[in-house]
């Protein structure tokens, strides 16, 4: 049976590799940054039972641990890491073509398919897959799959595909990790009761018995905290228990799947309108080497501001049929 744990465990090993390769380079900041993840990634489990146990010092390490990951981002710096020449990439790509495609088209695909019929799978009598969130471990099964296809095509050996993975790691840096923390920061402010501050807020600002001025205030809100925050999963957790599920859902009747969805959608407006999805918006203009370091966020505004428009508009046709 596969859970997510077997996930973490794996992604643990990848991590730790990660570092390996950093402390045997001399890169010290970046193999403590990576090993300490690899570590909080394997003992999740143990922590998370630790802490259903009553004990709280496992949780209490883990923050010490975040804390330490946060120092250390400080001492990391770019540098160029070495990869195959640009004369054998060009050939590489061009006798390859298309099928270079393949690897990444698993992802999304078998994604769904484990969603769609993932509980359906039993050998043996027993189930695939454990208890816990399907599309999660679907996602993993295929990023999986995928880096084994990639190995097919290419016909590289199999440490290429870890090597290539922790070079785009270190290139990236601290900053890969964000959807992971903003996710977090999320959790962390509806569970402070931020949620309700909003809707409270809201309530007194806008006519709570106008539908419009509901969807409005939810999806423009989304946007706004997204860009804050960087992330639309930081804002989603706020805002829908600010406005989503009081103002929407309970008050006005809204389809809970068709608000979060597009809920969800509109936030990801903001993520490219803002810096502060520096892993999506800088990242990029760095690796190109861009002397705009908003190029990105230019480039992307055009599609991010019709998109918002549409996504409100059908927030409104939709959710309430």
């Amino acid at each position: 049976m596969l859970s997510i744990e077997h996930f973490y465990l794996l992604l643990a090993a990848f991590l730790a590799y990660a570092g390996w390769r950093n402390l045997r380079e001399r890169r010290y900041a970046h193999a403590a940054f990576w090993g300490l993840i690899a570590l909080l990634f394997a003992s999740g489990q143990t922590v998370l039972s630790a802490s259903k146990a009553g004990n709280p010092l496992p949780s209490q390490w883990a923050g010490a641990g975040v804390i330490a990951l946060a120092l250390l981002a400080t001492r990391m710096r770019r540098e160029h890491i070495a990869e195959a020449p640009e004369s054998e990439r060009l050939a590489s790509a061009q006798r390859l073509g298309h099928r270079l495609f393949l690897p990444a088209l698993v992802i999304p695909l078998l994604t769904v398919l484990v969603v769609l019929f993932g509980d359906h799978i039993v050998i043996g009598g027993v189930a695939l897959f454990g208890k816990g969130s399907l599309t999660l471990m679907g996602l993993a099964l295929a990023c999986v799959v995928s880096a084994i296809a990639a190995i097919v095509v290419t016909r590289q050996r199999p440490l290429q595909a870890a090597d290539e993975g922790r070079r785009l790691l270190d290139t990236m840096g601290w900053a890969a990790l964000l959807p992971l923390v903003l996710a977090t920061l999320g959790g962390v402010f509806a569970a402070s009761g931020v949620g309700d501050a909003v809707a409270a807020i809201v309530s007194s600002v806008i006519p709570a018995d106008s539908r419009l001025a509901c969807v409005l205030a939810y999806g423009l809100g989304m946007v706004l905290f997204t860009m804050i925050m960087g992330n639309a999963f930081a804002a989603f957790p706020v805002m829908t228990a600010g406005i989503g599920l009081p103002l929407l859902i309970q008050q006005h009747g809204a389809a809970p799947a068709v608000l979060g969805s597009l809920g969800m959608l509109t936030g990801y407006c903001g993520t490219l309108m803002t810096p502060m999805a520096a892993n999506f918006n800088l990242v990029p203009a760095a690796l190109l080497e861009l002397d705009d370091p908003n190029a990105v966020i230019r480039a992307q505004l055009p599609t991010a501001i019709p998109l918002l428009l549409v996504n409100l508009a059908l927030m409104y046709w939709l959710a309430f049929r």
